[in-house]
Protein backbone atom coordinates (compact mmCIF):
# COMPACT_ATOMS: atom_id res chain seq x y z
CA UNK A 1 0.00 0.00 0.00
CA UNK A 2 1.27 3.51 -0.76
CA UNK A 3 0.09 7.08 -0.65
CA UNK A 4 -1.16 6.68 -4.19
CA UNK A 5 -3.81 4.29 -2.89
CA UNK A 6 -5.29 6.71 -0.37
CA UNK A 7 -8.75 7.88 -1.35
CA UNK A 8 -10.65 9.60 1.43
CA UNK A 9 -14.31 8.69 1.52
CA UNK A 10 -16.50 11.65 0.59
CA UNK A 11 -18.02 13.08 3.76
CA UNK A 12 -19.83 16.11 2.37
CA UNK A 13 -22.28 16.47 -0.47
CA UNK A 14 -23.81 19.36 -2.35
CA UNK A 15 -27.52 19.22 -1.74
CA UNK A 16 -28.54 22.16 -3.92
CA UNK A 17 -27.20 23.28 -7.31
CA UNK A 18 -23.44 23.49 -7.32
CA UNK A 19 -23.00 27.01 -8.60
CA UNK A 20 -24.77 30.31 -9.17
CA UNK A 21 -24.76 33.23 -11.53
CA UNK A 22 -22.20 35.94 -11.85
CA UNK A 23 -23.21 39.49 -10.98
CA UNK A 24 -23.07 42.48 -13.25
CA UNK A 25 -21.24 45.62 -12.17
CA UNK A 26 -24.43 47.25 -10.84
CA UNK A 27 -25.23 44.24 -8.65
CA UNK A 28 -27.98 42.78 -10.86
CA UNK A 29 -27.80 39.03 -11.59
CA UNK A 30 -26.22 38.36 -14.95
CA UNK A 31 -28.22 36.23 -17.37
CA UNK A 32 -26.83 32.76 -16.85
CA UNK A 33 -26.19 30.46 -19.79
CA UNK A 34 -25.63 26.71 -19.67
CA UNK A 35 -23.07 26.18 -16.90
CA UNK A 36 -19.50 25.28 -17.73
CA UNK A 37 -18.59 22.16 -15.79
CA UNK A 38 -15.36 20.28 -15.14
CA UNK A 39 -14.95 17.08 -13.13
CA UNK A 40 -11.70 15.36 -12.32
CA UNK A 41 -9.31 14.56 -9.50
CA UNK A 42 -6.76 16.57 -7.58
CA UNK A 43 -4.86 15.98 -4.34
CA UNK A 44 -6.39 12.53 -4.01
CA UNK A 45 -10.03 13.64 -4.20
CA UNK A 46 -12.76 13.85 -6.80
CA UNK A 47 -13.31 17.54 -7.50
CA UNK A 48 -15.48 19.70 -9.69
CA UNK A 49 -15.80 23.26 -10.94
CA UNK A 50 -19.11 24.60 -12.18
CA UNK A 51 -19.55 28.20 -13.30
CA UNK A 52 -22.61 30.06 -14.51
CA UNK A 53 -21.79 33.12 -16.59
CA UNK A 54 -23.48 35.22 -19.24
CA UNK A 55 -20.32 34.98 -21.36
CA UNK A 56 -19.51 31.37 -22.24
CA UNK A 57 -15.98 32.14 -23.42
CA UNK A 58 -15.22 33.99 -20.19
CA UNK A 59 -16.59 31.07 -18.16
CA UNK A 60 -14.35 28.69 -20.12
CA UNK A 61 -11.37 30.95 -19.45
CA UNK A 62 -12.09 31.03 -15.72
CA UNK A 63 -12.35 27.24 -15.54
CA UNK A 64 -9.02 26.88 -17.34
CA UNK A 65 -7.43 29.43 -15.01
CA UNK A 66 -8.74 27.61 -11.94
CA UNK A 67 -7.40 24.31 -13.26
CA UNK A 68 -3.98 25.84 -13.92
CA UNK A 69 -3.87 27.08 -10.34
CA UNK A 70 -5.00 23.72 -8.92
CA UNK A 71 -2.41 21.80 -10.95
CA UNK A 72 0.28 24.22 -9.78
CA UNK A 73 -0.80 23.66 -6.17
CA UNK A 74 -0.86 19.90 -6.75
CA UNK A 75 2.70 20.10 -8.01
CA UNK A 76 3.63 21.54 -4.62
CA UNK A 77 1.58 19.48 -2.15
CA UNK A 78 0.66 16.15 -3.72
CA UNK A 79 2.01 12.96 -2.18
CA UNK A 80 0.67 11.13 -5.24
CA UNK A 81 3.27 12.69 -7.54
CA UNK A 82 6.87 11.71 -6.96
CA UNK A 83 8.07 14.93 -8.61
CA UNK A 84 6.10 17.24 -6.30
CA UNK A 85 7.82 19.67 -3.96
CA UNK A 86 6.56 17.87 -0.87
CA UNK A 87 7.92 14.54 -2.11
CA UNK A 88 11.24 16.18 -2.84
CA UNK A 89 11.32 17.59 0.69
CA UNK A 90 10.50 14.20 2.20
CA UNK A 91 13.13 12.51 0.07
CA UNK A 92 15.98 14.98 0.59
CA UNK A 93 15.06 16.73 3.83
CA UNK A 94 15.40 20.22 2.36
CA UNK A 95 13.82 22.61 -0.16
CA UNK A 96 15.84 25.59 -1.31
CA UNK A 97 14.01 28.64 -2.71
CA UNK A 98 10.57 27.09 -2.01
CA UNK A 99 7.41 28.23 -3.76
CA UNK A 100 5.44 30.92 -1.95
CA UNK A 101 2.41 28.61 -1.67
CA UNK A 102 4.51 25.97 0.07
CA UNK A 103 5.88 28.50 2.56
CA UNK A 104 2.43 29.97 3.18
CA UNK A 105 0.69 26.66 3.77
CA UNK A 106 3.43 25.23 5.98
CA UNK A 107 3.38 28.34 8.15
CA UNK A 108 -0.40 28.05 8.33
CA UNK A 109 -0.09 24.37 9.25
CA UNK A 110 2.33 25.23 12.05
CA UNK A 111 -0.07 27.92 13.29
CA UNK A 112 -2.91 25.40 13.56
CA UNK A 113 -0.55 22.91 15.17
CA UNK A 114 0.20 25.45 17.88
CA UNK A 115 -3.48 26.40 18.24
CA UNK A 116 -4.56 22.76 18.68
CA UNK A 117 -1.83 21.79 21.15
CA UNK A 118 -0.10 19.70 18.50
CA UNK A 119 -3.15 17.65 17.51
CA UNK A 120 -2.76 18.96 13.97
CA UNK A 121 0.78 18.09 12.94
CA UNK A 122 2.08 18.06 9.35
CA UNK A 123 5.02 15.82 10.34
CA UNK A 124 2.99 12.62 10.89
CA UNK A 125 3.97 11.16 7.51
CA UNK A 126 6.32 8.56 9.13
CA UNK A 127 3.26 7.17 10.94
CA UNK A 128 1.40 6.85 7.65
CA UNK A 129 4.36 5.01 6.14
CA UNK A 130 4.62 2.70 9.15
CA UNK A 131 0.98 1.62 9.07
CA UNK A 132 0.85 1.42 5.27
CA UNK A 133 3.86 -0.88 5.15
CA UNK A 134 2.65 -2.98 8.08
CA UNK A 135 -0.85 -3.65 6.77
CA UNK A 136 0.29 -4.24 3.19
CA UNK A 137 2.74 -6.95 4.31
CA UNK A 138 1.96 -10.67 4.18
CA UNK A 139 -0.17 -11.72 7.17
CA UNK A 140 0.18 -8.47 9.16
CA UNK A 141 -0.33 -8.60 12.90
CA UNK A 142 -3.90 -7.33 13.44
CA UNK A 143 -2.68 -5.59 16.59
CA UNK A 144 -0.60 -3.26 14.45
CA UNK A 145 3.13 -2.55 14.28
CA UNK A 146 5.38 -3.49 17.17
CA UNK A 147 5.94 -1.01 19.98
CA UNK A 148 9.57 -0.65 18.92
CA UNK A 149 8.64 0.25 15.35
CA UNK A 150 5.99 2.68 16.59
CA UNK A 151 8.53 4.34 18.89
CA UNK A 152 11.00 4.67 16.01
CA UNK A 153 8.34 6.34 13.84
CA UNK A 154 7.26 8.68 16.65
CA UNK A 155 10.87 9.81 17.09
CA UNK A 156 10.64 11.35 13.61
CA UNK A 157 7.38 13.20 14.37
CA UNK A 158 7.04 16.68 15.84
CA UNK A 159 6.48 20.16 14.45
CA UNK A 160 9.68 21.35 16.11
CA UNK A 161 11.60 19.42 13.47
CA UNK A 162 10.04 21.40 10.61
CA UNK A 163 11.92 24.62 9.85
CA UNK A 164 10.22 27.06 7.49
CA UNK A 165 11.50 30.32 6.03
CA UNK A 166 10.99 32.19 2.78
CA UNK A 167 14.24 30.89 1.30
CA UNK A 168 14.51 27.40 2.82
CA UNK A 169 12.43 24.58 4.27
CA UNK A 170 14.16 21.81 6.17
CA UNK A 171 13.40 18.69 8.20
CA UNK A 172 15.86 18.51 11.08
CA UNK A 173 15.06 14.91 12.07
CA UNK A 174 16.55 12.07 10.07
CA UNK A 175 14.02 10.29 7.83
CA UNK A 176 11.27 12.67 8.84
CA UNK A 177 8.48 13.55 6.43
CA UNK A 178 5.46 15.78 6.11
CA UNK A 179 1.93 15.37 4.80
CA UNK A 180 -0.52 18.15 4.07
CA UNK A 181 -3.45 15.82 3.38
CA UNK A 182 -5.32 17.35 6.31
CA UNK A 183 -5.18 20.90 4.97
CA UNK A 184 -4.13 21.02 1.29
CA UNK A 185 -7.59 20.40 -0.16
CA UNK A 186 -8.94 23.29 1.87
CA UNK A 187 -6.09 25.49 0.69
CA UNK A 188 -6.76 24.58 -2.95
CA UNK A 189 -10.45 25.39 -2.46
CA UNK A 190 -9.56 28.82 -1.09
CA UNK A 191 -7.23 29.58 -3.99
CA UNK A 192 -10.00 28.75 -6.48
CA UNK A 193 -12.34 31.04 -4.55
CA UNK A 194 -9.74 33.80 -4.76
CA UNK A 195 -9.53 33.34 -8.53
CA UNK A 196 -13.31 33.48 -9.02
CA UNK A 197 -13.78 36.46 -6.72
CA UNK A 198 -11.02 38.36 -8.51
CA UNK A 199 -12.98 37.76 -11.72
CA UNK A 200 -16.09 39.32 -10.18
CA UNK A 201 -18.12 36.22 -9.30
CA UNK A 202 -20.00 36.61 -6.05
CA UNK A 203 -22.56 33.79 -6.14
CA UNK A 204 -21.13 30.29 -6.47
CA UNK A 205 -20.04 27.17 -4.60
CA UNK A 206 -16.55 25.71 -4.96
CA UNK A 207 -15.87 22.02 -4.36
CA UNK A 208 -12.19 21.09 -4.48
CA UNK A 209 -12.29 18.29 -1.93
CA UNK A 210 -13.68 20.72 0.64
CA UNK A 211 -16.63 23.05 0.02
CA UNK A 212 -16.73 26.83 0.30
CA UNK A 213 -19.60 29.14 -0.58
CA UNK A 214 -19.23 32.53 -2.23
CA UNK A 215 -22.22 34.61 -1.23
CA UNK A 216 -25.71 33.08 -1.45
CA UNK A 217 -27.58 31.20 -4.16
CA UNK A 218 -29.06 33.21 -7.05
CA UNK A 219 -32.46 33.13 -5.33
CA UNK A 220 -30.98 34.65 -2.17
CA UNK A 221 -31.11 31.44 -0.10
CA UNK A 222 -28.01 30.01 1.60
CA UNK A 223 -26.10 27.20 -0.07
CA UNK A 224 -27.12 23.87 1.44
CA UNK A 225 -24.55 21.15 2.02
CA UNK A 226 -25.20 17.64 3.33
CA UNK A 227 -23.01 15.90 5.91
CA UNK A 228 -22.68 12.20 5.18
CA UNK A 229 -22.97 9.30 7.58
CA UNK A 230 -19.36 8.03 7.95
CA UNK A 231 -20.50 4.41 7.71
CA UNK A 232 -23.03 5.03 4.92
CA UNK A 233 -21.49 7.76 2.75
CA UNK A 234 -24.52 7.96 0.46
CA UNK A 235 -26.77 8.79 3.41
CA UNK A 236 -26.98 12.43 4.53
CA UNK A 237 -27.36 12.76 8.30
CA UNK A 238 -27.95 16.51 8.36
CA UNK A 239 -27.60 19.61 6.21
CA UNK A 240 -25.87 22.90 6.95
CA UNK A 241 -26.41 26.27 5.32
CA UNK A 242 -23.39 28.22 4.08
CA UNK A 243 -23.04 31.90 3.23
CA UNK A 244 -19.44 33.02 2.64
CA UNK A 245 -18.16 30.13 4.72
CA UNK A 246 -16.65 26.69 4.20
CA UNK A 247 -17.24 23.23 5.63
CA UNK A 248 -14.97 20.21 6.07
CA UNK A 249 -15.63 16.84 7.68
CA UNK A 250 -13.27 14.27 9.18
CA UNK A 251 -14.00 10.73 10.34
CA UNK A 252 -11.90 7.68 10.98
CA UNK A 253 -14.13 5.82 8.55
CA UNK A 254 -12.77 8.06 5.81
CA UNK A 255 -9.82 5.68 5.46
CA UNK A 256 -9.02 2.51 7.38
CA UNK A 257 -5.80 0.53 7.23
CA UNK A 258 -7.46 -2.55 8.72
CA UNK A 259 -10.88 -4.08 8.19
CA UNK A 260 -11.86 -3.50 11.82
CA UNK A 261 -11.18 0.23 11.61
CA UNK A 262 -8.88 0.37 14.65
CA UNK A 263 -6.13 2.00 12.58
CA UNK A 264 -7.15 4.98 10.45
CA UNK A 265 -5.63 8.02 8.74
CA UNK A 266 -6.30 10.15 11.85
CA UNK A 267 -3.06 9.78 13.84
CA UNK A 268 -2.51 11.19 17.31
CA UNK A 269 0.99 12.70 16.97
CA UNK A 270 1.67 12.04 20.66
CA UNK A 271 0.90 8.31 20.66
CA UNK A 272 0.86 7.26 17.02
CA UNK A 273 -2.54 5.64 17.56
CA UNK A 274 -5.94 6.38 16.01
CA UNK A 275 -8.30 7.23 18.86
CA UNK A 276 -11.98 6.74 18.07
CA UNK A 277 -13.29 9.71 20.04
CA UNK A 278 -16.09 10.63 17.63
CA UNK A 279 -17.99 9.13 14.72
CA UNK A 280 -17.53 12.32 12.73
CA UNK A 281 -16.55 15.96 13.14
CA UNK A 282 -17.55 18.77 10.80
CA UNK A 283 -16.19 22.30 11.03
CA UNK A 284 -17.73 25.39 9.46
CA UNK A 285 -15.26 28.26 9.14
CA UNK A 286 -14.59 31.43 7.12
CA UNK A 287 -12.06 29.57 4.94
CA UNK A 288 -11.75 26.00 3.73
CA UNK A 289 -8.15 25.90 4.95
CA UNK A 290 -9.23 26.51 8.54
CA UNK A 291 -12.20 24.14 8.30
CA UNK A 292 -9.97 21.39 6.91
CA UNK A 293 -7.23 21.76 9.53
CA UNK A 294 -9.58 22.05 12.50
CA UNK A 295 -11.76 19.10 11.48
CA UNK A 296 -8.60 16.98 11.40
CA UNK A 297 -7.29 18.25 14.74
CA UNK A 298 -10.64 18.16 16.55
CA UNK A 299 -10.94 14.45 15.75
CA UNK A 300 -8.10 13.89 18.22
CA UNK A 301 -9.11 16.34 20.97
CA UNK A 302 -11.44 16.24 23.98
CA UNK A 303 -14.77 18.00 23.54
CA UNK A 304 -13.93 20.55 26.24
CA UNK A 305 -10.89 21.78 24.32
CA UNK A 306 -12.81 21.80 21.02
CA UNK A 307 -15.41 24.03 22.66
CA UNK A 308 -12.69 26.43 23.84
CA UNK A 309 -11.00 26.73 20.44
CA UNK A 310 -14.30 27.08 18.55
CA UNK A 311 -15.20 29.90 20.93
CA UNK A 312 -11.92 31.68 20.26
CA UNK A 313 -12.09 31.54 16.46
CA UNK A 314 -14.38 34.00 14.71
CA UNK A 315 -17.03 32.36 12.53
CA UNK A 316 -16.05 28.80 13.51
CA UNK A 317 -18.58 26.14 14.43
CA UNK A 318 -17.75 22.53 15.32
CA UNK A 319 -20.43 19.87 14.85
CA UNK A 320 -19.55 16.59 16.55
CA UNK A 321 -21.23 13.21 16.63
CA UNK A 322 -20.05 11.09 19.53
CA UNK A 323 -19.40 7.36 19.23
CA UNK A 324 -22.78 6.89 20.87
CA UNK A 325 -24.48 8.97 18.20
CA UNK A 326 -25.09 12.11 20.27
CA UNK A 327 -24.73 15.43 18.40
CA UNK A 328 -22.76 18.31 19.93
CA UNK A 329 -22.42 21.81 18.49
CA UNK A 330 -19.84 24.37 19.64
CA UNK A 331 -19.12 27.89 18.41
CA UNK A 332 -20.88 30.30 16.12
Amino acid sequence: MSNANLTRRRMIAIVAAAAGSALLGDGRPARASVPVRWNGSALGAQVSIEIFHSDRSEADRLVRLCLQNVRRIEQQFSLYRTDSAICTLNRTGVLAAPDADMVSLLKTALFFSELTDGAFDPTVQPLWQLYAEHFSSDQPDPEGPSQQMLAEALAKVGRGGLLVSADRIALSRRNAGITLNGIAQGYATDRVVDTLRAAGLSTTLVNMGEIRAIGVRPDGAPWRVGLADPDEPRAVTETVDLVDRAVATSAGAGFRFDSGGRFTHLFDPATGCSPALYRTISVIAPTATEADALSTAFSLMPASRIREIAGLRSGVQARLVTVGGDPLVYGA
